[in-house]
């Protein structure tokens, strides 16, 4: 199955209902401390707008529910790691994304064989505090290079007009946050985002 090449973000399923329409076909629910049952629910919700719009759905962290809803695809990053059974995971047929920032994390995270490898923030981002620094474009070059032909996503401080130098510097894949959600016309800038990586 190959993964298209736009891959935005979003923190709720009416975000979904909104931009799977446009023609989003990969996307990510990222949900930060929201109690079990909203998590229960946003997660049903978002499986079945992405299954009615034949769309990949992406589950960050929440693995277990993940897997107890019949999800296809999750997303864990390094400390998510550390508590997810991953064999629980495979077992289940569910496919992998990590997130990665160094050297170290990419060797842990190559020998888990996922199906796509994140590399960031590739720019300054102001979505969340890191302790890395902006990676650049080289660092992109280079983890394709080691990553070869696993699926790499382009992360943090994304924006339309970057998208073509990421592409062009070996990311498969380029992931936006705020650049759709703060734009004050969110829709447009999908339709942008869409014509940039097709």
């Amino acid at each position: 199955m190959s993964l298209d090449r736009f891959y935005p973000i979003f923190d709720h399923s009416d975000w979904l209902a909104r931009m799977l329409p446009l023609g989003v076909k990969l996307v990510q629910l990222r949900m930060k401390d929201q109690p079990d049952d909203v998590v229960a629910r946003e997660m049903a919700l978002s499986r079945d707008l992405a299954r009615k719009h034949n769309a990949i759905l992406v589950i960050n962290d929440y693995w277990q529910q993940a897997i107890d809803l019949g999800c296809d695809w999750i997303h864990l990053g390094q400390e998510d790691l550390d508590e997810a059974d991953l064999s629980a995971i495979r077992r289940a047929g569910i496919k992998l994304g990590v997130s990665t920032h160094d050297d170290d994390e990419l060797e842990r995270v190559l020998a888990m064989q996922p199906d796509y490898v994140a590399l960031g923030p590739v720019y300054p981002t102001i979505l969340k505090k890191m302790k890395w620094h902006q990676q650049g474009l080289p660092r992109v070059t280079e983890w394709k290079a080691r990553v070869g032909t696993i699926p790499l996503v382009g992360i943090g401080g994304m924006s339309v007009e970057r998208a073509a130098d990421v592409l062009e510097a070996g990311a498969d894949i380029v992931s936006a946050v705020t650049d759709i959600t703060l734009n004050a016309d969110p829709e447009g800038r999908v339709h942008q985002w869409i014509e940039a990586t097709r």
